[in-house]
């Protein structure tokens, strides 16, 4: 059994190392190595791996941009606040046809994980709900220098780098609103509330792309919107 467990190990290896150095000819959306698409349907475990990737390698992160429906402008590295400095940053605008209350600003990663949600979560999700696309994202904004619920002795937050996004609203392409603090499911409504399951289905979403999703289930201060974020930790809540 041992010999076994070590020769499968061993294969298991050479294949992955075939894969890495091209020998082995898969297609990219399945190949572990290969650039993000956002363009591609998402393979939940090798999307993981490919956006995890981009935390560490700018140019592949521009790259995966690229391919995207982001309207965005480059931001001059700085440091607005001491202590919460905006490195590799972007200027977000709209997600294709998909318009933002405004514009802000974003990591690369954030930025490339916002449009995979947008193209292949958060629209089949409205569309399948309510027969339509949303045409607008209500933000509470990305940056803030500050620490985890404004703890002085917490670590700090990933909006000290723009690395996280607060969503608090959608507004579909007939003008209907749709509020996380208004609509978000109860028990009573849960199952014939359709905005009720938009959002469990924007919020589940969610939790397949970005690192950590925290919503109203959370806690009371998630009541009124998505904490959507690609730092280091994961949760989905």
């Amino acid at each position: 059994m041992r010999l076994f467990r070590s020769l499968l190990l061993l294969l298991l290896l050479l294949g992955t190392y075939a894969l890495w150095q091209g020998a082995i000819e898969i297609p990219e959306r399945w190949n572990p190595w290969a650039p993000l698409d956002v363009r591609e349907d998402p393979v939940p475990l090798v999307t993981g791996w490919k956006l995890d990737r981009l935390r560490a390698d700018d140019t592949l992160c521009r790259q995966a941009l690229e391919t995207s429906q982001l309207a965005y402008t480059p931001v001059a590295d700085s440091e607005p606040q001491p202590g919460c400095p905006l490195n590799d940053s972007l200027r977000i605008s709209a997600a294709g046809e998909t318009d933002f209350n405004s514009s802000f600003v974003a990591t690369c990663p954030l930025a490339v994980a916002l449009a995979l949600y947008e193209r292949h979560s958060l629209q089949p999700a409205a569309r399948e709900t309510f027969g339509q696309e949303v045409s607008q994202i209500t933000h509470l904004g990305s940056y803030a220098c500050r620490n985890i619920n404004n703890r002085e002795d917490g670590r700090r937050s990933e909006h000290a780098s723009a690395n996280a996004l607060d969503i608090a609203a959608f507004t579909l392409a007939d003008g209907r609103h749709i509020e996380v603090e208004a609509d978000w499911p109860h028990e009573d409504d849960a199952e014939d509330n359709a905005a009720a399951r938009f959002l469990t289905r924007a919020h589940d979403g969610a939790c397949d792309v970005f690192r950590v999703t925290l919503g109203p289930a959370h806690n009371q201060a998630h009541a009124n919107h998505f904490h959507l974020d690609m730092g280091t930790y994961s949760a989905c809540r």
